[in-house]
């Protein structure tokens, strides 16, 4: 039930008012009027409730709410009931389960700048920028995500849905991140080596990489 997810400018965990009415055995409707009914301040409210909407089984667009730990434990503070207390813990303990996830995915992120910043530098280093025509560390990249996913970085957006603005490799989960940062390793070296991108694009697939996410 609980996930990460964008909400407002950063990934956080939450669930959405659905979950809450399915798991507590409520109508959706008496969920959304608890929300609205809570009378926390307007900073709390934006800051852990957020619109969104789904399509019913009529095929139409309704009103949900997504929440974060903090609002889903407001609101679910006056549900009373062995049964009801039995929920609170499982989604505590979701939210705890998500909430390190992410403080994994954001250490990873972290990581990742290095490795990057490292791969940018060989290329510019190497002939492979500027016989590319700058272009070499998105062609790398796409390499990478080939080798990976057997998707380039523009299939993998409209396999998440982004639009090129947003930060693909928020998408990703921690051992995604790891697996495309020790490629990213394995390139640096091997450019660092001398060698070009036919011959680094022919090792990456011929020694199937994709195992590295398997493993």
């Amino acid at each position: 039930m609980v996930e990460i997810k964008k909400f407002g400018h950063e990934e956080r965990a939450i669930c959405t008012s659905l979950d809450v009415a399915e798991t507590f055995g409520k109508e959706h409707k008496h969920v959304l009027r608890d929300i609205r009914e809570l009378g926390c301040s307007a900073g709390f409210n934006q800051s852990n409730f957020g619109p969104i909407s789904y399509t019913d089984s009529m095929n139409r667009q309704q009103e949900a709410i997504v929440m974060t730990r903090d609002g889903f434990t407001l609101l679910v503070m006056g549900y009373t009931g062995e049964l009801a207390m039995k929920f609170k813990e499982a989604y505590i303990k979701q939210f705890n389960a998500m909430e390190a996830a992410l403080r994994g995915k954001l250490i990873e992120r972290e990581k990742g700048i290095a490795v990057r910043q490292a791969l940018t530098k060989a290329l510019q280093q190497s002939n492979e920028d500027a016989r590319m025509h700058g272009h070499a560390y998105s062609t790398y990249t796409n390499c990478i995500y080939k080798a990976l996913f057997d998707m380039n970085a523009n299939q993998l957006r409209e396999k998440f849905g982004i639009s090129k603005k947003e930060n693909l490799r928020d998408c990703f989960t921690q051992e995604e991140m790891r697996a495309v940062q020790s490629m990213e390793c394995l390139v640096s070296g091997l450019v660092d080596c001398g060698w070009d991108y036919h011959q680094i694009k022919t090792f990456i697939q011929q020694n199937n990489t994709q195992r590295i996410l398997a493993a």
